[in-house]
C-alpha cells in the first residue's frame, strides 16, 4: 500500500512539474510575440520585376489603395497545384477586367520557404502577366500559413482583400458572393450615417467589414463520409473554438476569407498567430473591434494533398492556449 501511494504521489509530483513546465513555455512564448508585432523586420518585402530584374516600389496596408482587389495565396510546396489554381483565377480576372474597366487587380504569392519548385511557378506567372497584376513574396523559410498571409495583406494594395488557398479547393468566382454582401453592408453603413465617411467620395475600402467563405452548409455530407476520429476531432476543435473566440461563426477554417482595406489594417497589423489558427484569431479580433462578419456559403470541394494532418491538432491547441494566455493576460496589445 505505501509503495502505491509513492509511486502515485510521484506521477501526481511529474503532472504538476510538467503542466507548470507547459504553462512558463506558454508565458514565454506570448510575451516573445508581444515584440514581433512592432518588429520592423517582419514587414519587409521586396518585389522584382524579373523582366527587368529592377526592385518595384512595396506599398503597405497603411497606404491607400491603388487597385480594386487584391488576392492574396500561400503557398506552401505547391509546384504541381498552384499553375492549375492560377490559372483559373487569372483567366476570371482578366475577363472581368475586360468587361469592367474600372476592375483592377493583383495577385500575391507568398512562398512560405517552400522546397520545391513553387518560386519557379510563382515567377512564371509574374513574367506572363507583369509585375503590376502579379506579385511574389519570398519569406526564405517556413513560418506557417498564417504569417504568409499576414505578410500578403501587408503589402497588398486592394480596396478589397481576398485571401484564398492554393489548391484551388474553392473556385475564384465565388468571391462576388462575399463582394456583393460587403458592397451591399457598406453602402447601408454610408447611408445610416454609421461610415467613418459619409460624403459621396466614400469607398468600400472605408468600412471595416470580414466576409468569410463557409462550408457549414456541406457540414452533414462531411460528417458522413469522414472517419469517425476525424469528426470527433473536429467538434472537439469546434468547441474549443467557441470557448476561445467566442459562439456566432460556423466554419472558422475555410480558406476562402474577403476584408476592406479598413478591416485588414486593424486585423493583420495586431495577429499573431502564425499556423493553422489564425483564423480563430482574426475572429476574436473582429468582435473586439466590432467588424462585423458576414458567413456566407461557398462552393468547396476537397483536394488532393492538404497539408492538415492529425500531427496540426497538437500545434492547434497549442496556438489556441497562446491566444488564450496572450489575450486575457493583457499580454498581447491590441493597436487601433
Amino acid at each position: 500500500m505505501g509503495l502505491l501511494w509513492t509511486i502515485t504521489g510521484l506521477i501526481a509530483f511529474l503532472a504538476l512539474f510538467l503542466g507548470l513546465g507547459l504553462l512558463t513555455v506558454l508565458i514565454f512564448e506570448a510575451f516573445r510575440r508581444t515584440q514581433l508585432i512592432n518588429s520592423t523586420d517582419e514587414s519587409i518585402a521586396i518585389f522584382e520585376d524579373p523582366r527587368s530584374l529592377k526592385k518595384v516600389p512595396t506599398p503597405h496596408l497603411s497606404d491607400p489603395s491603388e487597385k480594386y482587389i487584391s488576392l492574396i495565396i500561400p503557398a506552401f510546396n505547391e509546384e504541381h497545384r498552384l499553375p492549375g489554381a492560377l490559372t483559373e483565377t487569372m483567366i476570371y480576372l482578366q475577363q472581368r477586367a475586360a468587361k469592367d474597366k474600372s476592375f483592377s487587380f493583383e495577385v500575391i504569392i507568398v512562398d512560405d520557404g517552400s522546397a520545391d519548385g513553387t518560386k519557379n511557378v510563382a515567377f512564371d506567372f509574374v513574367r506572363k502577366y507583369t509585375v503590376d497584376n502579379v506579385r511574389v513574396i519570398l519569406l526564405g523559410r517556413n513560418h506557417g500559413k498564417g504569417e504568409a498571409i499576414r505578410r500578403g495583406m501587408l503589402h497588398s494594395r486592394g480596396e478589397l482583400l481576398l485571401m484564398l488557398d492554393a489548391d484551388g479547393a474553392t473556385k475564384v468566382n465565388d468571391l462576388e458572393k462575399l463582394e456583393n454582401q460587403i458592397q451591399a453592408l457598406s453602402r447601408k453603413e454610408i447611408l445610416s450615417g454609421n461610415a467613418v465617411q459619409r460624403d459621396s467620395g466614400s469607398k468600400i475600402s472605408d468600412i471595416p467589414i470580414a466576409a468569410f467563405g463557409s462550408r457549414a452548409h456541406l457540414e452533414e455530407k462531411a460528417l458522413a463520409t469522414r472517419k469517425w476520429y476525424r469528426n470527433f476531432l473536429m467538434k472537439g476543435f469546434h468547441l474549443v473554438v467557441i470557448l476561445t473566440a467566442g459562439p456566432g461563426i460556423r466554419d472558422t477554417q475555410c480558406g476562402f476569407k474577403m476584408f476592406t482595406r479598413a478591416a485588414a489594417r486593424k486585423l493583420f497589423r495586431n495577429m499573431r498567430l502564425k499556423r493553422w489558427c489564425f483564423d480563430v484569431e482574426l475572429v476574436y479580433l473582429s468582435k473586439r473591434f466590432s467588424v462585423p462578419i458576414l458567413e456566407i456559403s461557398v462552393n468547396w470541394s476537397e483536394i488532393p494533398g492538404s497539408k492538415v494532418n492529425l500531427l496540426s491538432i497538437p500545434n492547434m491547441l497549442w496556438e489556441l492556449a497562446l491566444m488564450s494566455i496572450g489575450y486575457r493576460t493583457g499580454m498581447w496589445h491590441i493597436y487601433n
